[in-house]
C-alpha cells in the first residue's frame, strides 16, 4: 500500500502541483492533443497522464518533465532553482562575506 504524501504537502504547494497540472492541461487542449496522444508522448499510461494533469504527486517528476517536453516547454525545468536567480541564496552568499580581508604571515625560512 502506498503513503499518499500528497496529505504531508503544505496547503500552498497542493494548489501549486493542481494549477500546474491545469496548466498541462491547458497547453495541451491549445495544440490540439489528446489525452491518449500526450500519454503516448510521455511514454506513459494514460491514467497516469490524467493524474499529472490533476498535478497527482504521486507521479514521478520524470513524466511531468517528459510533459513539458512534449508540449515544447523542455528547457523550463532546468531553469526552476537556477542559482543565478536565487535571491535568497545570493543574500546568504552576501551576509557570508568576511568585513575584512587579511593576508596571513609566513614565518621566514630560516
Amino acid at each position: 500500500m502506498r503513503s499518499n504524501t500528497r496529505d504531508l504537502f503544505p496547503p500552498g504547494l497542493r494548489r501549486s502541483l493542481t494549477k500546474f497540472g491545469a496548466d498541462l492541461a491547458r497547453a495541451r487542449r491549445k495544440r490540439h492533443l489528446t489525452v491518449a496522444m500526450m500519454a503516448e508522448r510521455v511514454g506513459v499510461a494514460k491514467s497516469t497522464y490524467t493524474r499529472i494533469e490533476k498535478g497527482d504527486a504521486a507521479v514521478a517528476m520524470g513524466a511531468y518533465a517528459m510533459a513539458l517536453f512534449v508540449l515544447g516547454f523542455g528547457e523550463v525545468l532546468g531553469e526552476l532553482a537556477d542559482t543565478r536567480r536565487d535571491d535568497t541564496g545570493l543574500l546568504m552568499d552576501e551576509e557570508r562575506l568576511p568585513k575584512r580581508v587579511r593576508v596571513k604571515k609566513i614565518p621566514a625560512a630560516r
